[in-house]
């Protein structure tokens, strides 16, 4: 029986069937090798990460302190503690400090314990606020902060300025894809392989952790004389995975 032919082939219908089964031949031919050298591609890797690390000065202060105030009744010192919160922050603005924000408000009982019966003597509410300031300026900006109202000085910790940091975290990604090429290129030579191509690379976030100094005090203290306030060294670091295949 004779097969119609396929409109537009240039082939005779008979043929067609001799044909076909060859172009898969050819085609699998292809694909096959390819399928194989993407199996041998990610069975043959090694995965190494390197780590760089970076050491810059710290040039800011990062504040926290506040108001806190008792008395009788909740709203006699939720409105002292607004006043003075609102003196302190108005200094602060002045002084053009960096990143002013509150960061708590707190009106809790103050409780008493007689015969094991406890009960309410009276209030105390704070107001907290968080800042940025140069360094070198934050001794001063602290006692004259305490002059215009504060009474707590929370804590303190340093760190460096944006683009400082940036720029650290670029040098320490380097630093980590350099390590890590390093100790893939002494894997290899130790087991007489040699690298063909990197496959894959996983970035992991350059952290820069503040450099911590806490510092808490009732300010009514440490008003009489000049608080020293010295910064130090802040370090910047990443890490780089690379997958490379031999």
């Amino acid at each position: 029986m004779t097969r119609a032919a396929l409109p537009g082939s240039q082939f005779p219908s008979g043929n067609l069937w001799k044909i076909l089964p060859l172009a898969l031949l050819v085609c699998a031919t292809f694909v096959l090798p390819a399928l194989a050298q993407e199996k041998e591609k990610m069975w043959r890797t090694l995965s190494v990460s390197g780590r760089g690390v970076e050491t810059i000065p710290t040039t800011l202060a990062q504040v926290s302190l506040g108001v806190e105030i008792q008395g009788k009744t909740a709203q006699e010192v939720q409105q002292e503690a607004a006043r003075k919160s609102s003196a302190v922050v108005a200094f602060l603005k002045s002084q053009n400090v960096e990143k002013l924000q509150t960061t708590g408000i707190r009106l809790n009982p103050v409780y008493s314990y007689t015969n094991n019966v406890q009960r309410i003597t009276g209030y105390a509410a704070s107001n907290t606020v968080s800042f940025r300031i140069p360094t070198e300026k934050a001794g001063t900006l602290l006692d004259d902060a305490v002059k215009a109202g504060a009474t707590q000085i929370n804590g303190i910790s340093f760190v460096a300025n944006d683009e400082a940091i940036a720029a650290a975290q670029k040098q320490a990604l380097k630093e980590a894809t350099q390590d890590a090429r390093q100790q893939a290129d002494a894997v290899f030579s130790a087991l007489g392989f040699k690298s063909k191509e990197i496959v894959s690379i996983q970035v992991n976030n350059a952290t820069a952790p503040p450099t911590p100094m806490f510092l808490r005090a009732e300010a009514a203290k440490v008003a009489d004389s000049s608080t020293p306030v010295v910064g130090g060294e802040q370090e910047v670091e990443a890490s780089v995975t690379l997958q490379i295949s031999y």
